[in-house]
């Protein structure tokens, strides 16, 4: 046993600390973003944000409508190969840009990750999505993936140390999921004691793949527009969301009316629920990781990435950056005690 005596940090914990600019106005900041990656040859431009690959969040409406603006989708890996056939059948060839297929790591989960790719070859983004990226076998599936798909383009999560994130990538990752228990609706801290300060563990994680020319993917722990400008400004290359963007027309989960207004269910993917949905329940040598929540209606999502996208362009202009990939050279955050005046807090 060893104990680390230097402080970790989420993003409550600190504010970004304003700076001269010359930007006269919001509308002079470009969110887009250019990336190269490790071993694929393919290049990307977007707006780094993605919708978690959640069933809740990540699906094919979800897709169909960020792929609109040049955000990414991280699938949810629970559709079938049909389900797969139908989608991709009607959309638009710019959806390829904008997605990536999410596989486990079993035998069926491979069988059914080289169906749906040979059958759309198109496909341009594997996410190999693991709750603990630690184990020897994620890493030898990993390695699996990179020699059946010399030319995809592969996330890889989720961990939160540096020394991971590099061996991840020399097994062939591109892109490198962070986050430990960290989400709306995961409760790994609650149940393992496992777990790592969001902020702290993009900081640490993204100079690690960066001296290694490889990306990583700020996922969870956002709940606010300003939490997505923080993951930036801490160095991650894309933020992925999951509760921010649940709850919408476009999200999975069931829409429930209770005492006249609409909720939409939104939980976990080591939830009871989600357990009780996918594989007949929970384990009886496991335990559930994760909430079951209803999340009042949200309407359709454009309204929310809106939002979004106008507060990281705000802080853009605070700090004086006229790019997103300037934003974490102009990053100075403050520790604070606290974040906001909460006074009125029932809009």
């Amino acid at each position: 046993m060893r104990i680390e005596t230097d402080l970790k940090l989420g993003f409550k914990d600190v504010m970004i600390r304003p700076k001269r600019s010359t930007l006269k106005s919001r509308s002079q900041v470009s969110l887009e973003r250019e990336f190269k990656y490790l071993h694929s040859t393919t290049k990307w431009v977007g707006i780094p944000i993605m919708a978690a690959n959640m069933d809740t969040v990540g699906t094919f409406e979800m897709a169909a409508e960020l792929a609109k603006h040049k955000l990414f989708t991280a699938i949810h890996k629970h559709y079938s190969v049909l389900d797969w056939n139908v989608f991709l059948a009607s959309a638009p060839d710019e959806i390829y840009d904008y997605i990536a297929i999410s596989t486990g790591t079993g035998k069926n989960d491979f069988k059914k990750l080289i169906e749906i790719i040979s059958a759309h070859p198109q496909l341009k983004f594997i996410c190999i999505d693991v709750a603990n990226g630690y184990s020897e076998h994620f890493v030898t599936f990993l390695k699996q993936t990179r020699k059946q798909f010399p030319d995809k383009v592969i996330i890889a999560g989720n961990v939160v140390t540096g020394e991971m994130v590099e061996e991840l990538l020399l097994a062939g990752a591109d892109i490198i999921k962070v986050g430990i228990g960290p989400g709306s609706v995961c409760t790994t801290r609650i149940k393992t004691g496992v777990g790592y300060p969001q902020l702290s563990a993009i900081i640490e994680c993204a100079d690690a793949a960066h001296g290694l020319g490889g990306h990583i993917i700020s996922d969870g722990g956002c709940t606010t527009p300003g939490d997505v400008a923080k993951a930036f400004g801490a160095g991650a290359d894309f933020v992925m969301l999951g509760g921010m963007l649940a709850g919408h027309t476009e999200s999975g989960g069931e829409l429930l009316e209770v005492n006249g207004k609409k909720f939409k269910q939104f939980y976990g993917m080591s939830s009871t629920t989600a357990m009780n949905k996918h594989v007949g329940g929970v384990a009886e040598y496991r335990a559930s990781e994760g909430k079951t929540v209803k999340i009042p209606f949200k309407g359709d999502v454009v309204n929310t990435i809106w939002d979004i996208l106008g507060g990281l362009r705000s802080s853009c202009t605070y700090v004086g950056a006229s790019r997103l990939k300037e934003l974490t050279k102009r990053t100075t955050f403050i520790r604070v005690s606290e974040q906001e005046n909460r006074i009125f807090t029932n809009e």
